[in-house]
């Protein structure tokens, strides 16, 4: 029968009798007129859902605000009303408690990993608020998994899944047994609808003999208690399916093998009874050993208290039983709810911060607690047995695999963060890369721009994320090394038959050669020459063989040279072919010059050249990785400077990197615009962990304007990185908005 604002009222006047209603009474008329017209999925009223999530708040004894903000917790997300206007007619505590219910109604995830994690941040940061909005959330939960069978099958299990894992796991944490029970009984109904029937149709076949039995039990029991002078109310304890199912299938248990199928539940006046109870009921029937456990003298984290035994009742059948006091089963039902108690305007429960120790450390953290994995630690939401929850500097949680190390988180944050990392300080200390993380841990990573991936990572990381990337970047690096072997080996054996491979005529031939034997490019086939793949003597059989027949026929106009990007742009000073790119090798006046691939200088950058085997001068930025390498052998060093002898202009990739935000995009090239440099191309792309990649080609007069205008642009809230990027470099391509 749905429920209607009289039977709230009702409810609501035995637990506060002196209640004003009137604020009651107008939440429920605005919800009426907000949600006119409205219809929920199974075609009812709409605003017959928070009517019933009203009435299960009641049934907790919340308080009249909360009471308010349920009715009301749909009207600013549905309907013309905002918060403003239910601030100016109910107060602010009801207009913060609607507005931290739409905040958590509002999250919407794309996968469950992300719904774990985004879910418990949420929702710490709302109870860290105000517990009631979490209050409010789960008996929204409850009445939408009560009529999640007008929602599609796919839907219907999401929902329960979720549930199942985090809105059950919560409700417990906190206590209210009333509402965890439930929401996993239905969870179970449509996860394992089979197995939910055949459990259900188990506990219906045994019912008649099992109440029978326990009439037996109770009158024999509360005829020993009178005889001590105990008053207790004696009744057999409710069964939940999914907690049977959970012991059958986990455990390894017969169904006549559950002992609560077979529960009393005995509610006395005072702890003193408890215990007197307690020796009532081992006199009377003989305890299974290991099987009893105190709760009152060591309340459950969540606060609960009983006295819990276990004994071998008439018939030799196992009998369980739990003995406590009313405010012990009140606190049982309803957790934090129970302690929840308010008159109006005031709160009536003086013990409340005392009694939820582990409430109170988890609402101070926000201000008081500098370590992370202390909260965690105190709050003990152990939800998610394969994923531990760690920090960023910033105190954004991210979820990882369990086990995982520094680099792993590295790399989750960004490619370029993995490559350059060189350390990591975890709460403050610094630690190994093969560190652990922990549930709650604050992690900082130091990278360094000069520094690179390690193949020893591959053996330190856990996740296939951070595994690929290492290995693409060796995959990568592995590829220039053997191009530039490859482009040694073949030429060579070339210059062993008087021909080299830097004419145009030898380039034009190396490329159908290449694609003769089912190669994209050029390129591809010289790097598998590089990499032992193909055989240099047989490329070069093939070389000479094309060059050959290409000999007897015309010669098209030779091509102009196409210049890498951050090549100058610069008319040709002479027919004679001197040093290339306007560089002048001291000492050599016609020489080949080449920049080099791997680091491709420009102007204005510290550059040394290396003699190689026909093909001139290699040119290669001083700091070049390959460079370090040649400078080994001093035999092959020339001194080369820039030509600066006529006007270029340069064009020059870069590529920013930051914290995505709104005129974000407007900054960065309003700073480039000032630089007077000439954008002549711009591609940006934010991912779904708002890093925001922008990259331009730009036109500069010289390069010394390069260093300054980077920096420029690294000033911008959010930037983090700015930097030259090399041609043909690989990055990142993320999805999100362009």
């Amino acid at each position: 029968m749905p429920a209607t604002i009289e039977q709230i009222e009702e409810q609501v006047k035995k637990y506060i009798p002196d209640a004003d209603l009137t604020g009651l009474d107008e939440a429920y008329a605005l919800a009426v007129e907000a949600h006119e017209g409205q219809t929920r999925k199974s075609g009812e009223p709409f605003v017959k859902h928070p009517i019933e999530v009203c009435l299960i708040l009641a049934e907790l004894h919340l308080d009249t605000a909360t009471l308010k903000a349920a009715l009301l917790h749909d009207v600013v997300e549905d309907s013309r009303y905002d918060l403003a206007e239910l601030r100016e007619r109910f107060g602010d505590e009801v207009a913060e408690l609607v507005d931290g219910v739409t905040k958590l109604g509002k999250i919407e995830f794309e996968s469950l990993s992300e719904a774990q994690s985004q879910n418990l941040r949420k929702m710490l940061i709302a109870m860290a608020k105000d517990i009631r909005v979490i209050l409010i959330k789960l008996a929204d939960r409850l009445h939408n998994m009560r009529t999640l069978s007008a929602l599609p099958a796919e839907r219907r299990r999401e929902k329960a899944v979720e549930t199942m894992e985090i809105y059950a796991p919560l409700a417990h944490r906190l206590g209210i047994s009333s509402i965890k029970w439930e929401l996993e009984d239905l969870s179970f109904y449509y996860l394992e609808p089979r197995k939910f029937h055949q459990v259900q149709k188990m506990v219906a076949e045994s019912r008649a003999a099992r109440e029978a039995y326990l009439q037996q039990v109770i009158d024999q029991l509360q005829g020993e208690l009178a005889t001590i002078g105990v008053e207790a109310e004696i009744s057999g304890r409710p069964k939940h399916l999914y907690s049977i199912y959970q012991k059958m299938s986990q455990k390894g248990k017969d169904f006549n093998e559950i002992y609560d199928l077979i529960a009393l539940r005995v509610i006395v006046d005072s702890v003193k009874d408890c215990y007197g109870a307690l020796g009532t009921v081992h006199s009377i029937w003989k305890p299974v050993p290991g099987r009893f456990k105190d709760y009152v003298a060591m309340p459950k984290f969540n606060m609960y208290q009983s006295l819990h035994t276990t004994v071998i009742g008439p018939a030799g059948r196992p009998l369980e039983i739990q003995i406590r006091t009313e405010e012990m089963h009140r606190t049982a039902e309803y957790g934090i709810a129970a302690h929840w108690r308010y008159k109006e305007g005031n709160r009536g429960d003086e013990s409340f911060d005392e009694r939820l120790a582990w409430l109170r450390q988890m609402l101070e953290w926000q201000t008081e607690l500098k370590d992370p994995r202390e909260f965690m630690e105190a709050l003990k939401i152990d939800l998610f047995e394969d994923e531990v929850f760690v920090f960023t500097p910033k105190g954004d949680v991210r979820s990882m695999r369990r086990g995982s190390t520094p680099i792993d988180f590295a790399y989750a944050i960004h490619t370029e963060v993995g490559h350059h990392c060189v350390g990591a300080k975890v709460n403050g200390a610094i630690v190994p890369l093969g560190y652990e993380l922990q549930m709650g841990d604050r992690v900082e990573i130091l990278t360094n721009k000069n520094s690179w991936p390690s193949r020893d990572w591959l053996n330190i990381v856990k996740t296939s994320s951070a595994r690929s990337k290492i290995r693409s970047y060796f995959s990568k690096a592995s590829r220039e090394d053997d191009l530039q072997r490859g482009r040694d080996e073949l030429g060579k054996v070339m210059r062993k038959h008087g021909l080299g491979i830097s004419s145009s005529a030898a380039t034009r031939a190396l490329q159908a050669v290449a694609t003769e034997m089912n190669f994209q490019a050029a390129d591809d086939l010289l790097a598998h020459i590089g990499g032992g793949k193909v055989s240099a003597k047989q490329v070069a059989g093939k070389l000479l063989k094309h060059m050959s027949a290409d000999a007897g026929k015309p010669q098209p106009e030779p091509e102009p040279e196409v210049l890498p990007l951050t090549r100058p742009m610069t008319p040709p000073r002479s027919k004679r072919r001197k040093s290339g790119g306007g560089i002048k090798v001291k000492g050599i006046d016609d020489v080949l010059v080449r920049l080099a691939r791997c680091c491709t200088p420009v102007p204005g950058d510290d550059i040394v050249g290396f003699v190689t085997r026909g093909r001139g001068v290699s040119v290669h930025r001083r700091d070049c990785s390959n460079a370090a390498e040649l400078l080994k052998s001093p035999e092959r060093i020339l001194e080369v400077e820039w030509d600066r002898g006529t006007d270029s202009t340069y064009q020059v990739d870069i590529v920013i990197e930051a914290v995505d935000r709104t005129r974000l995009l407007q900054e960065v090239t309003s700073s480039l615009a000032e630089a007077g440099v000439n954008v002549l191309a711009a591609h940006a792309a934010t991912d779904r962990d708002g890093i925001s990649t922008m990259r331009f080609l730009i036109e500069l007069g010289n390069m010394e304007q390069l260093t300054p205008l980077l920096r420029e642009v690294r000033s911008i809230d959010g930037v983090f990185e700015a930097a030259r990027t090399l041609p043909g470099e690989a990055h990142m391509q993320r999805k999100g908005k362009t």
